[in-house]
């Protein structure tokens, strides 16, 4: 690690989020002074680096006031599109991304920071293949119908921010991750990804453990302690508005990482369904990773059975941790 972000004032939006929440651990590590807008839930970090500042990033004043004297920006706010929320109302993190981004964007230049880092997806904005794809085949065709408003919606933020780019000074970089999973995910039943809601299911030793699709879904996930690693080498490295997947570089199936996490919860027996008449997505997404190792040096450093050997831990920490509080300990 350099001394990049050694003293500089960094606004972390969604620091009190999944991946926000480990954006701010390693900007801290670094040195940097964070500052993290609170609007709904409860900060996770303590640190006399880390400023709390009460705001809403649905409004532009809020979001310029988050930006006031910040050298730079990690934009991770905002809403998650699951199988279930997808169904439920498709448009709920769709104009929620796409406000809260354009709104810090454009707080971003009003206070002229110098350096953003928005993220695209590397999961819904592709268009199909069955090989690894690479960063310049996004625009080749539509994303999967599946994840076509969303996709679009990715894919509209990497416009904005080019536009940003041409109107300002601001470096912007633009990251395209995979599945990310990890320490501090959702594990809410409703807005939950694959790993985590599989962890919180397996925990509860649910039987018959049914799964939707057919098991034969790969997906290339990778570790959010990577992911971080990777954005802030990104940022310093590669603002020029030019995208970059930060991936695994390697795909597992959905039964594999369902074999390995009932296996970790010690709930082997059990019946395992897989049913594919239930909301799915793309049997296959993989992307190309050579650009991030290339340019920025990137390679995953977490293998996919210790991530999900360190996720499983965290969420059995904080079960515990519930209970104790459930009984009044």
């Amino acid at each position: 690690m350099t001394d990049f972000y050694s003293g500089k004032k960094v606004l972390v939006t969604g620091g009190t989020g999944f991946v926000g929440t480990h954006f701010v651990e390693a900007l801290v590590a670094a040195g940097a002074n964070v500052r993290v807008p609170v609007h709904r839930r409860t900060p996770a970090i303590k640190n006399e680096k880390v400023e709390y500042i009460s705001g809403n990033l649905e409004s532009l004043e809020d979001c310029i006031r988050c930006c006031e004297g910040v050298d730079y920006v990690f934009h991770a706010a905002g809403a998650v599109s699951a199988a279930g929320t997808t169904v439920a109302n498709p448009m709920s993190a769709i104009s929620t991304n796409l406000i809260l981004t354009a709104r810090i964007l454009e707080a971003a230049m009003i206070k002229e920071i110098k350096r953003i880092l928005v993220f695209s997806s590397g999961t819904t904005a592709y268009p199909l293949a069955d090989y690894p794809i690479k960063e310049e085949e996004m625009w080749t065709d539509h994303p999967p119908e599946i994840y076509f408003g969303y996709g679009w919606m990715r894919r509209y933020i990497e416009i904005l921010s080019r536009f940003v780019s041409s109107k300002s000074s601001i470096g912007v970089a633009i990251c395209r991750p995979t599945a990310v999973y990890g320490r501090h995910d959702d594990f809410d039943p409703v807005t939950s990804h694959v790993i985590p809601a599989l962890i919180r299911r397996a925990v509860s030793k649910e039987n018959p453990f049914v799964v939707w699709g057919t098991g034969d879904e790969i997906r290339d996930f990778l570790h959010v302690t990577d992911l971080v690693r990777g954005c802030l080498v990104l940022l310093e490295k590669h603002a020029v508005c030019d995208p970059v997947n930060i991936g695994y570089g390697k795909t597992t199936s959905i039964k594999e990482i369902v074999e390995i996490i009932l296996n970790a919860a010690k709930h082997d027996k059990v019946e395992v369904q897989f049913d594919d008449s239930k909301p799915t997505t793309i049997p296959k997404r993989m992307v190309e990773t050579i650009k991030a190792k290339k340019i920025l040096g990137f390679e995953p450093e977490i293998s996919l059975s210790k991530g999900l050997e360190d996720t499983f831990e965290w969420y059995l920490k904080q079960e515990n941790k519930d209970s104790l509080v459930k009984a009044g300990a």
